[in-house]
């Protein structure tokens, strides 16, 4: 991917955009940035839905005029044939399933308790919503504690994509309501991270 430039269209406050962020520093792929606003409405326009007919970021251009939606996805496609992807094939498959539990149990409760919150202000309309996702939220951090509480990080004891899908939205668990103090090998885990080679952080508004 070194030769060939991407373009991503992202919110750089959101975690499933910052993923892409965090891999392109960390493979050292260079691509072109496009803020794009979700609340004004710029993924619901004729030339958005034309790229993706879902209207959702991130979302991938492509050099040869193609594009690639969903943030997991995209993962996959820019670490295809490293070591980030998994060491052989069930260290692949593994990481895949630390993935699909991203996008399952952890990023449906732990990232929209963070939209609700972040993005909307916490309306009362979404107070009952908020609550029912805690338990979730909560869940899944007790399924990562247990992991983690053996293991430095989520595949064969080193850094791979399982890592940096879990990492967006944990790292920011407190703007979801959800506290870590309980949760030492979460955070001994996020600074793990954090110290890996090519890490940036977050942008925040």
């Amino acid at each position: 991917m070194k030769n060939q430039k991407i373009f991503v269209y992202g919110d750089s406050i959101s975690g499933n955009c910052y993923k892409i962020q965090l891999l392109c520093s960390q493979l050292d792929i260079p691509y072109d940035w496009q803020e794009i606003d979700i609340l004004n409405g710029d993924t619901r326009t004729e030339e958005f839905l034309a790229m993706n007919a879902n209207g959702r970021i991130p979302l991938l251009a492509l050099p040869d005029g193609r594009y690639l939606a969903e943030s997991n996805a995209i993962l996959q496609y820019l670490a295809d044939g490293s070591e980030l992807a998994g060491k052989d094939r069930f260290g692949r498959a593994s990481v895949l399933q630390w993935m699909f539990f991203e996008q399952y149990s952890h990023e449906p409760n732990i990232a929209t308790s963070r939209f609700i919150i972040k993005y909307l202000g916490s309306p009362p309309d979404r107070q009952d919503a908020l609550q029912e996702k805690q338990v979730g939220g909560y869940k899944a951090l007790d399924v990562m504690e247990g992991h983690l509480a053996n293991n430095d990080f989520f595949v064969d004891g080193d850094h791979s994509l399982a890592d940096i899908a879990l990492y967006a939205y944990t790292h920011t668990a407190d703007e979801g309501g959800f506290d870590l103090a309980a949760y030492p090998a979460v955070r001994e885990w996020l600074a793990r991270v954090e110290a890996t080679p090519g890490y940036v952080p977050m942008k925040r508004k």
